[in-house]
Order: C-alpha cells, then structure tokens, then sequence
C-alpha cells in the first residue's frame, strides 16, 4: 500500500497487456535540488520515455513531491515519492534513497532542514576559496544557477564557473576547483547512516544504497556498510542504475542475494541530453531479484 501520510500518488498507471515487464524508474532529480527540469517537467519527461512508475528523489529536498504527484496523475504515470540523503559512512559520501516516503513527517523533516542549512554554510566557504582562486563574484553565480538556495551545491558552482569560462566542462571545474582535495573543495558534514536510515523508516519508507558502484571502498568497507545498513532497517541496494557497468550491476545483484536485500532500478537522471542517464533506458533488474517495488505496484 502506497503511503497515505505522503502526496497523492497516482495509484493506477495504464494497464499493460502481453508479457513485457514494468518500466519504474526511482532515481531522479528536479530543479528543486540539482536537476534542471521543474518536477512536472520531469513527471512528462518520464511518460514520454516510456515509464510506468516513476519516483522523483530529490537530494535533501521533498518540496517538490506535491507538483511531481500531481503531474504524475494528470499523466497516468504511477508515483512513488522518494527522496535521496547523503550519509558519511567510513570517512566517505554515501547516498541513501528513501523511496514511498510522507514527506510531511516530522523527524524526516527537521533531519532534512539540517542537512540544508549545512549546505548554505559549505557554499559560503566554497565562495571565499574561489575567491582565493582569483574567482570573484561565484556565491552570486551559483545562485542563478539553483531554483532552491538551500539546495545549492557544487554543480552549481560548476556550471557558474563554465558559464563564465574558467573550464571548458563540468567535469573540469571539480578537476580544477571543487573536487575532493582541489583548492575550493570543502568536505560536508553530512548526517550519520543511522540517522538517514531511522527518519526514513520514521516517514514510512524504505531505505535504499543508491548506485553502491560510486564508493571508492574496500571490499572490507563494502562489507561494513551493507552490515551496518541492515542492522540499521536498510532494505535496499540501487542494483541498476545508470553509472553502473554490466559488470557492476552483476555485482550488486549477487550483492543483494548475499544480504537479503530488495533490488532498486533508477537512472538517477538530471537533465535531458546525456542518454545513459535518461529516464527509463537503464537495463531491467535481473529476474531472480526481488524488486524493491513489490508492495507498492
């Protein structure tokens, strides 16, 4: 049963016929955070494609599920709200989805105030170093570049810097500027695993590692997180998604068989233009997987 604490979601998708498998995509960002398309825009983004249930998972951010759900039933585009909480775990940046979330409960809410009000902080002192870098004016720029001030980030910093020529690509300004150890890096101070995995549970959702095959771990550390995250009420891994390799997404399967887990699928998609991270194209999960899905749909 989809949770009735969260948006109205669009309970009923068009029916299919003959023996092809649901299209659900349950990755994906709106302006509302670092995406470029408003939440309706991308509700329309994801029937064109072709998806049947779709989730948008805003990093740190559920202001966008209300205009998401209501697009998604103007569409016949089934819906899951979700949202996306980055984590320190063994010194590193881990993201963890929380998928058919109420976004109005009240632990998930002042846990996800928290995190934005350290993002506001961090963007300031990003400024300054860019400053430093003889960069001037970049707080204002990376503002123009994000509905949400409190959601502003590197990438918006980023593409601030090439709008204004100081690289040629996105990937440059984290190379020069942004990246970890680069000169106007500043690390976050991001919420405990426990922490992210209690307000999700709290809000009546699952707690989902998204694309496990972006951690630099050891297989020690690897180990580490899948324990603790089960131990915490995790019930998730991300097995496909759209930075993976067909070998990583074989890996993350046995992975999931090893540990019990439900297996997600999302594209993790931000803008149009960039096809292995469109809305939809990711291959399907592997038969002999419990979807993650299988209450809900």
């Amino acid at each position: 049963m989809l949770n009735p604490g969260g948006p109205p979601a669009a309970r009923t998708a068009p029916p299919r016929t003959g023996i092809m498998p649901l299209n659900v995509d349950l990755h994906s960002h709106s302006s509302c955070s670092d995406g470029v398309l408003p939440p309706a825009q991308v509700a329309a983004r994801a029937r064109e494609q072709g998806v049947d249930w779709w989730s948008l998972s805003d990093h740190d951010e559920t202001s966008g599920l209300a205009e998401a759900a209501a697009a998604a039933r103007e569409l016949g585009l089934g819906f899951i709200p979700g949202v996306e909480i980055s984590v320190t775990f063994c010194g590193l940046t881990v993201h963890v989805l929380g998928l058919n979330i109420d976004p109005e409960q009240p632990d998930l809410r002042a846990g996800l105030a928290g995190i934005r009000r350290s993002r506001f902080e961090r963007a300031g002192e990003i400024a300054e170093r860019l400053q430093d870098c003889g960069i001037a004016g970049a707080y204002e720029g990376a503002l123009r570049q994000v509905d949400n001030p409190d959601l502003i980030g590197r990438v918006h910093f980023a593409r601030h810097l090439l709008e204004q020529g100081h690289c040629r690509t996105l990937q440059q300004a984290f190379d020069r500027y942004l990246g970890d150890g680069k000169r106007a890096f500043v690390p976050m101070r991001w919420p405990s695993l426990e922490a992210a995995v209690a307000w999700i549970r709290a809000a009546g959702g699952k707690a989902v590692i998204a694309h496990p095959g972006r951690y630099r771990y050891t297989l020690q550390q690897f180990d580490a997180l899948f324990e603790a995250f089960k131990s915490l009420g995790g019930v998730g891994l991300e097995v496909v998604s759209s930075g993976h390799t067909p070998a990583q997404c074989n890996r993350y399967a046995r992975v999931a068989q090893a540990y019990g887990f439900e297996a997600s699928r999302g594209s993790d998609f931000h803008a149009p233009g960039i096809p292995r991270a469109e809305l939809g194209r990711v291959p399907p999960l592997p038969e002999y997987l419990t979807p993650v899905w299988r209450d809900w749909i």
